[in-house]
């Protein structure tokens, strides 16, 4: 049977090459007579499994000394949690942007540990569009400054990214992290959940300032723990091993590619193609400000919702699989990520140009 294009939000489509290496390797890692899955995290054989995801992940996304990178547990929902914790302080404050669901997440679990700021929303006009910056209420006192570049689920994207005036900004670059360049030297903590442009799910990378660990509440606890994760190597228990040597071999794809440069061209032709014939297609509809569309998710409406699971079955026929909206929003959705080649956009272009024919 040959491969699906597989739409999802995440876990998302891997690339073809990174699977058959995984499985020609599945049951002997280099001559070792085991898979990755069963070596023990301390082996030498893991570790510079390990210190080679680092070093090529660092090459990428221009990651200096300056910052170190962990790979952690629990998805990005867990450092929802963790960077309070972590960067808050005892009796500190903290400035949140709102441009989605992800976001308000995020809003809601930082409420627990402290007062949040939200210093700009756009759930006013659906969000469908990102607020002027000139327009945020920021605090000169807060710990950070956080905001989600990418919504995964809303299709909402930031074409710029935020002047925090010297407070530590904070990202969940869960679904945007390595599609394009990004200058990781105006953040102070990047984070992102692996299952879209990175590997599977299970792991989180974190890219964190030097200068901000050592910051933790007294009741934080060891596991989500900055500097406890940094002095151990990202081990201080059991990695998800699996995961990160995946991982490991997603960036050494990237670099074949061309690196982050490289794919970022390719991302932005992909949607550029695909927005393009949703906007000149009278069946379809994108609700997003065209200058906020993400690269990466492309959510869309069909011109009468009762044809949505006759779509999907049709999609679904054809190798066009997971193109359902989230169940919050409804609708369509196309996830177009690193891994996802251009036939892909254009088998589905050509799908949706048949079924609104067929169905206009």
């Amino acid at each position: 049977m040959s491969r699906a294009y597989n739409f999802c939000a995440g876990p998302a489509t891997l690339p073809e090459s990174v699977l058959r290496q995984a499985r020609d390797e599945m049951l002997d890692w280099r001559g070792t007579g085991m898979s990755v899955m069963e070596m023990s995290h301390r082996s030498d054989e893991f570790v510079q499994i390990a210190e080679t995801a680092e070093k090529d992940l660092r090459e990428l996304a221009g990651v200096s000394d300056d910052y170190a990178v962990l790979f952690m547990q629990g998805g990005a929902s867990s450092q929802f949690s963790t960077i309070p914790l972590n960067l808050l302080g005892e009796n500190g404050s903290a400035d949140y942007v709102n441009t989605g669901i992800w976001s308000k997440k995020a809003i809601a679990e930082a409420s627990r540990y402290g007062k949040v700021n939200v210093v700009a929303s756009s759930e006013d006009s659906g969000f469908t569009t990102v607020p002027d910056q000139s327009s945020w209420q920021t605090t000169a006192d807060a710990a950070y400054l956080h905001y989600t570049p990418n919504e995964t689920i809303g299709g909402l994207e930031f074409d710029f990214v935020p002047d925090s005036a010297g407070t530590p900004l904070v990202a969940d670059m869960s679904s945007s992290m390595l599609s394009r360049p990004v200058d990781v030297s105006r953040f102070g903590v990047i984070y992102a959940g692996a299952q879209k442009n990175i590997g599977p799910s299970g792991l989180v990378v974190v890219i964190i300032r030097k200068d901000l660990l050592g910051k933790a509440r007294r009741e934080t606890p060891t596991m989500m723990n900055y500097q406890v994760i940094a002095d151990n190597g990202s081990m201080y228990n059991t990695p998800a091993t699996y995961s990160w040597y995946l991982a490991g071999l997603v960036f050494k794809w990237l670099k074949e590619q061309g690196g982050v440069k490289a794919m970022g061209e390719v991302n932005l032709r992909k949607a550029r193609k695909l927005y393009d014939f949703i906007d000149t297609n009278e069946f379809y509809a994108n609700p997003i400000d065209p200058r906020f569309r993400s690269w990466m998710n492309v959510p869309f409406t069909l011109a009468d919702d009762a044809l949505n699971g006759e779509f999907l079955k049709g999609a679904n026929a054809r190798g066009l699989l997971n193109l359902a909206g989230h169940r919050s929003v409804g609708g369509m959705r196309a996830s177009i990520y690193n891994a996802m080649p251009e036939s892909g956009v254009d088998a589905l272009i050509d799908y949706m140009t048949e079924f609104a024919k067929e169905r206009g």
